[in-house]
């Protein structure tokens, strides 16, 4: 047998392919860039800082309340799997900021102006030809 070159071997050679990055690892890798600390504003500092004295042991009452056998039945007799289930999936939510809600706020209102005046000219249009034809 001819022994193969170099050449040959590399070409006949398997390539590894990098498998492509799955939905999980995105989230994954999301969820750890998401952990750096969000900017707050200074209103709601100043209201964290004179409010939460008052409300913090308000807070922990109502979370023992709340863990107590009790109230977590009447938890899930009164909110469904279905919405509590729901519940979490808000909690997990990256809501927009302002600047991208207005941006998609504008972009929302163009399209639906640009297709409110396509529909009005298609309608003005094909009136003018059902008069000519049904009055013809």
């Amino acid at each position: 047998m001819a022994e193969t070159s170099p050449e040959q071997k590399k070409s006949t050679a398997k390539r590894l392919v990098r498998n492509p990055e799955t939905f999980r690892e995105r989230a994954l890798k999301a969820a750890k860039d998401g952990d750096r600390p969000r900017k707050r504003s200074k209103v709601r500092g100043a209201f964290t800082k004179v409010l939460a004295p008052i409300f913090r042991p308000v807070g922990r009452i109502l979370r023992r309340v709340g863990r107590t056998k009790p109230m977590r039945l009447l938890g899930r007799i009164l909110f469904p799997g279905y919405i509590r289930g729901s519940i979490n999936e808000l909690r997990q939510v990256e809501w927009p900021g302002k600047r991208e809600s207005r941006d998609l706020t504008f972009a929302v209102l163009v399209f639906a102006v640009t297709f409110g005046l396509f529909v009005f000219v298609v309608d003005l249009g094909l009136d003018k030809l059902f008069k000519q034809v049904l009055i013809k």
